[in-house]
């Protein structure tokens, strides 16, 4: 297989180096073409070969954090909404959840109606006019280097097969901790081949508070009938005694996949 078709992805830049340095160890220069890389660094280079498509600039500006809640701050301000019941970090991170879920605003406040929820209602608005407002300074959040993706394969089928024919072969590392948008762009970007390794634990499903969802590993046995399992069950870090400990605690576990360790 030529290099440059295998994407490996993880989550932090640390190991997203540590996997380019054990490649280039095992196979030199030919490392240098493996896209051994974070989801939102693999994503950016999608966005500055498309962005265009969905009406931005290829060189759009990436906001940080800071920039996104002066943005929010300022819209909250327009909007006249008192930020003791509506704190700007509060409402960004609604809108962090909703773009993890692939929720647009419309989305969201056709929800929020639903549930005549007031106050959902103020923030979906909120959401709208964050969105408007990055649009027209052609940038960027975090959030949207995964969604906009998604978007594009999902609304320009000839986009999408032009990246499932270069990128054949995925890995996916810490799957348990993917998102619905990375999810539902791992899928697109497989298509039907279905290429790929997803390396996770349900044991080690912790991060449901930023926008992990471990429904993903029993999607993965829905969506892919022919999925084959292998356990990883010998360790090789701890003594017998803490994984017995280990065993018993996680025994309490509500199980997508039965392991023991030993």
């Amino acid at each position: 297989v030529e290099p440059w078709r295998v994407l490996a992805i993880t989550f932090t830049n640390k190991a997203a180096g540590e996997l380019r340095d054990r490649l280039t160890k095992m196979l030199g220069e030919k490392a240098d073409d493996i896209w051994a890389q974070t989801f939102h660094s693999a994503c950016v280079r999608i966005l500055r070969s498309h962005a265009d498509v969905l009406g931005y600039d290829r060189s759009f500006t990436i906001y940080d954090s800071s920039d996104s809640l002066s943005v929010m701050k300022h819209i909250l301000k327009d909007m006249e909404l008192d930020d003791k019941m509506f704190p700007p970090k509060t409402v960004l991170n609604y809108v962090s959840r909703a773009k993890d879920a692939t929720q647009t605003p419309e989305d969201f406040l056709r929800d929020a109606h639903a549930r005549n929820d007031v106050r959902r209602v103020h923030i979906g608005e909120a959401y709208a006019a964050y969105d408007k407002r990055l649009k027209e300074a052609d940038a960027m959040d975090f959030d949207d280097l995964i969604s906009l993706p998604v978007r594009l394969f999902d609304e320009h089928p000839e986009v999408r097969e032009r990246w499932q024919n270069k990128l054949r072969y995925l890995l996916v590392d810490e799957y348990q901790d993917t998102n619905r948008a990375q999810y539902r762009l791992l899928k697109l970007l497989s298509g039907v081949r279905g290429a790929f390794t997803a390396v996770g634990d349900d044991d080690q499903a912790i991060y449901a508070w930023r926008g992990a969802d471990v429904e993903n590993l029993k999607l993965l046995q829905q969506d892919y009938p022919k999925l084959k399992v292998i356990k990883l069950e010998q360790n090789y870090r701890s003594s017998r005694r803490i994984l017995e400990a280990a065993n018993t605690v996680i025994a309490n576990n509500e199980k997508l996949f039965d392991k023991r360790l030993w």
